[in-house]
């Protein structure tokens, strides 16, 4: 009799057991927690455009959001990629296999984040890429559980190269970082730049972090373009647009183009550098009452202004809790699924969507850095030019070739 009843109980023992697993792939919390990774450039020219200000935009959202899901709490951890994509995937390996990460944002390099996107999606988690620009992320290497969140290589030189195009800027020459995202971003341009009758007289690749702009400025100068293109980001841009103006670029009768710049570039290089300059945005800090109170929050904290690139790391997590809420489970499938059904609006977004191949089209804005005589505090360094709506910044869905849509 007793055997009998051992026997029952083990079996009901074992039904239980089936249902807990179950009921971690189909609905509630995986290993009881949901933990979002940051992995951002914390130490090199990126830091200052993501970094360790992408941590603490994270930690407001899970805080805004409530701090914990379904009782649980929610736990954040963050490393640094070093832009070494082996370094990126390893510590994403080790985030997935061992610490049960259920999310990872920032990736701010293209050549990371593409490393990690590969990864992650064939271990089915989810990547928010805030940071990186290639549009390759959502084209030729798209993935079932990656998403392309703040700005790519398709929508930067959209408002920016057709501005300067159209106002005399035919012939232009590229300083383009020697990785993924410089060739991305450089041929993107190119194409908008040749759509509108300009031409292309040449190009010279710099390595990523070098400090020293001078042999390319030259040969930029030698050119006789009317455009020098800078396809670079971070440290880099501000680098070489500061030399530029030692060579007397812009006064010589040249033009710089900045492809992808950030607020902390425009505030290192000053407005008497950088005034004038035209680039293609996200976000501005000041653009709406509600950015400024967020942005303001950030400010106390992090002693700067947001990037376009932080806001997004607060609003891409902010919407994958928001998703897991809705879904009632933080599998991966599901939650992408509720993420792709949902219209995304904060300070950050209005009216955005997540489409099949990942990318999260949204309006982009056209900016020009203001004079210092215009600024009228120390962080009100842009002026808004123009919105451009999203399906002319991004490539729309029906001319993607992102092999999942096939």
């Amino acid at each position: 009799m007793v055997k009998q009843w051992m026997k029952g109980l083990a079996g009901v023992a074992g039904v239980i057991g089936l249902s807990c697993s179950l009921n971690a792939t189909a609905g509630g919390l995986s290993n009881d927690t949901v933990k979002i990774g940051v992995l951002s450039d914390m130490s090199g020219v990126y830091k200052a455009l993501e970094g360790p200000g992408a941590r603490l935009a994270a930690k407001m959202a899970i805080d805004d959001f409530g701090g914990t899901m379904m009782g649980k709490k929610i736990e954040l951890i963050s490393a640094d990629h070093q832009n070494k994509a082996d370094i990126g995937a390893s510590i994403a390996r080790e985030w997935i296999d061992s610490k049960n990460v259920d999310m990872i944002v920032g990736l701010d390099n293209s050549a990371v984040g593409l490393a990690v996107q590969g990864l992650a999606s064939d271990k089915k988690t989810i990547t928010m890429a805030t940071g990186p620009a290639t549009a390759a992320l959502t084209e030729a290497q798209c993935s079932k559980y990656g998403i392309h969140y703040v700005y790519d290589t398709h929508a930067l030189p959209v408002g920016t190269a057709t501005a300067i195009v159209k106002n005399g800027g035919k012939k232009w020459f590229f300083i383009t970082a020697d990785y993924t995202f410089g060739h991305a971003l450089q041929d993107s341009t190119s194409a908008v730049v040749k759509n509108l009758g300009g031409e292309v007289v040449g190009s010279v690749n710099a390595p990523l972090g070098t400090t020293d702009f001078s042999s390319y400025l030259l040969q930029a100068q030698a050119s006789g373009a009317d455009v020098v293109g800078l396809a670079n980001a971070g440290q880099d841009t501000v680098n070489s647009i500061k030399q530029a103006n030692q060579f007397r670029i812009v006064q010589s009768g040249q033009k710089l183009a900045g492809m992808l710049v950030f607020i902390t570039d425009v505030k290192s290089m000053g407005l008497d550098i950088a005034k004038g300059l035209q680039f293609t945005t996200a976000f501005v800090w000041n653009q709406s009452d509600e950015a400024k109170k967020w942005s303001q929050r950030y400010y106390d904290q992090q002693g700067a202004m947001p990037t376009m690139v932080q806001a997004g790391v607060y609003s891409a997590v902010l919407h994958y809790l928001e998703a897991v809420k809705a879904a009632g489970t933080d599998n991966s499938d599901t939650v992408r699924k509720q993420l792709g059904e949902m219209t995304l609006n904060d300070f950050f977004v209005k009216d955005g969507k997540i489409v099949a191949n990942g990318l999260m089209m949204h309006d982009m804005y056209l900016v020009k850095v203001k004079t210092p005589e215009e600024s009228k505090s120390d962080w009100d360094l842009l002026e808004v030019v123009s919105r451009i709506p999203a399906d002319q910044a991004y490539i729309p869905v029906s001319e993607s070739a992102c092999p999942l849509l096939k």
